[in-house]
């Protein structure tokens, strides 16, 4: 028999024996660590339940307030908090290219937002009470999770001052938002500035207050808010070209409203180089176009300063005649008066004084028509005319189209007279001065007086002198009048001498020294014989009996001599060749009129 083993022999002599169970001892251990974990974690609780600070390691918004006091606490997030800087800005979009490159974002800080040094205290007092007021399990969870994580607490709405929060908000607005620009342009001396359209945004308060609150609750630093792109006008090369391009233009005087129109520069450049100049600048960015620029000169507010300063040259003739012609040489006189011409215009007497007609107040006065005396209405038109003809002369105006009379009329210088005539000739002068000039016309007491004011920029003076070239006497002529009595003499013509004038005008300067003397004009004034009728001699009439004889008035024969009528006659003068120098005149002038530069 084999031997047998310890366990055989115990099981043999009849004994009993229970197996051991290696788990309990395992069991046994996890329960009691578990017991004494709790019984930590318990402490723990209570030890958390029983601070009077805050937890090691507490924050408040990234503060660490852990072993501090409620006081401590607020003094220390009163420090810290209100001066944090929270950067914001606007999301980009594909418009966002049309802002200015330097319009970034904008910063703000918690104390702007009402998380004030003053609210500190408050935020401490609620984190501590919060604290203190957890469940009492809740602690030792609370402080494990803080030793282990460094956690704590952000801030809250209720945390900040919401009157300075809504302010800080529409502020941040304000400082995020952009004015759009619009394309402009500037013109200097050789160039010109364009400036290339930026656009603008606008930031909604309400979005902007939301997306603060939710980066302060998140403890974040970086803000982005939504905007609104506000799209600006841009700059056309085609309103640039249409705007500078031309010619310049001085200050103007504007007959229509009786003010000044503004000056005007003259440019010119390469439209298409400053279209591609342009395309390729930033937003907001000012290029240079070379131009070639012409500066006015003379501005509006120079011209106001200057406008009808000075008195250029005047002319007074004395107005003789019937009543009818008076009547007509004081309502074609007021036809001009007033008259403004700018620099460069042309004046025409007979498209300012316009037709001559009964419905315009014109009456019938003697006039010449085809040599003869007759009634005409308008008849004495050509007397403002001449007036203000040597009132132009005297003013150193350019005379663009004048004719002399038929016959030398009584009234002015000879050679300084202007017929006119609708639909026959007309009187033309252009105001050859760089400034405005108006002419004034007045009646007063028999005697017509002309102006020209305008803007004097030099000390010249003008005085008309006139040379008789020849001279043709009339003759008298009789003709035989059956009707009148045997003896009977009567003047059915008056008579002209005629005269070839040659005028002068001859410039001074300030000092009387004489510039120039220039020949103005040659005015061919025709003469005209007395016609005399004369009745039958006394032996015709006693050989043939009575004649029957009409009354009239006798006159003596009169030598033929130098004569003037009392109205003018119109129809063009002829206009020779430009003649020599000039001399002394012959003979005075049937009426002195007096240029500005004498007394």
């Amino acid at each position: 028999m084999g031997q047998m083993t310890k366990e055989d022999r115990t099981a043999t002599s009849g004994g009993s024996r229970v197996k051991k169970n290696p788990a309990v001892p395992v069991i046994m251990a996890l329960t009691l660590t578990a017991a004494i974990m709790a019984g930590a974690y318990g402490g723990l609780c209570a030890w958390a339940g029983s601070r009077t600070v805050f937890y090691p390691r507490e924050t408040i918004s990234g503060v660490n307030v852990g072993g501090l006091t409620v006081e401590q606490a607020g003094q220390v997030l009163a420090g810290a908090l209100p001066g944090r800087t929270l950067s914001v800005s606007p999301v980009q979009t594909a418009e966002s290219e049309g802002w200015l490159p330097e319009a970034g974002g904008a910063t703000v800080t918690l104390g702007e937002l009402g998380y004030t040094a003053e609210q500190c205290p408050g935020i401490a007092q609620r984190r501590f009470e919060a604290q203190a007021a957890a469940p009492f399990l809740s602690r030792g969870a609370r402080v494990l999770s803080i030793l282990t994580n460094s956690g704590g607490d952000n801030l809250t709405a209720q945390d900040r001052d919401e009157e300075v929060f809504q302010k800080g908000v529409a502020q941040l607005a304000e400082d995020l938002a952009l004015e759009p620009l619009d394309g402009a342009f500037q013109v200097l001396d050789d160039e010109i500035l364009l400036t290339k359209e930026a656009n603008g945004r606008s930031v909604g308060e309400a979005g902007l207050a939301l997306a603060l609150e939710n980066a302060v609750a998140g403890g974040e630093t970086e803000v982005q808010v939504d905007v609104t792109t506000q799209p600006a006008q841009p700059l056309s090369i085609q309103t640039v070209h249409e705007a500078v391009s031309g010619e310049m233009e001085n200050a103007r005087y504007d007959p229509a409203t009786g003010g000044i129109l503004p000056e005007k520069r003259g440019a010119s450049f390469d439209a298409a180089s400053a279209q591609r100049v342009l395309s390729k600048a930033l937003p907001g960015e000012t290029v240079s176009v070379p131009a070639d620029i012409r500066e006015p000169e003379i501005t509006a507010e120079e011209l106001k300063a200057v406008l009808f300063r000075d008195l250029l040259g005047e002319c007074t003739t004395h107005v003789g005649g019937t009543a009818a012609r008076v009547s007509n040489v004081k309502l074609a006189s007021a036809a001009f008066d007033g008259t403004v011409l700018n620099s460069g215009d042309l004046f025409s007497y007979n498209e300012t004084v316009g037709q001559r007609t009964v419905e315009k107040g014109y009456k019938a006065a003697p006039a010449y028509v085809q040599g003869e005396t007759v009634d005409e209405i308008g008849g004495g038109v050509c007397q403002p005319s001449s007036t203000l003809y040597y009132a132009c002369l005297l003013s150193n105006m350019e005379i663009t189209e004048r004719y002399a009379h038929r016959y030398i009329p009584n009234y002015i210088t000879r050679g300084m007279d202007a017929t006119v005539s609708w639909g026959g000739p007309d009187y033309k002068f252009t105001n050859n001065t760089q400034y405005p000039v108006k002419i004034v016309a007045k009646y007063d007491k028999g005697y017509l007086t002309v102006q020209l004011w305008g803007t004097k920029t030099d000390d010249l003076v003008v005085k008309m002198t006139y040379d008789t070239l020849s001279s043709t006497p009339f003759q008298e002529v009789e003709q035989l009048d059956p009707t009148l009595a045997p003896g009977q003499r009567q003047v059915k013509v008056t008579p002209y001498t005629g005269y070839k004038v040659k005028t002068y005008r001859n410039i001074f300067d300030g000092s009387g020294a004489l510039i120039s003397s220039d020949v103005e004009d040659i005015s061919d004034y025709k003469h005209r014989d007395r016609l005399v009728l004369v009745g039958p001699p006394k032996e015709d009439a006693e050989a043939g009996g009575s004649v029957p004889g009409v009354p009239g008035t006798p006159v003596e024969p009169v030598s033929p001599g130098n004569q003037t009528p009392e109205v003018p006659a119109t129809g063009p003068a002829e206009i020779p060749a430009e003649p020599e120098a000039p001399v002394t005149p012959e003979e005075p002038p049937a009426i002195v009129v007096i240029p500005p530069s004498e007394e």
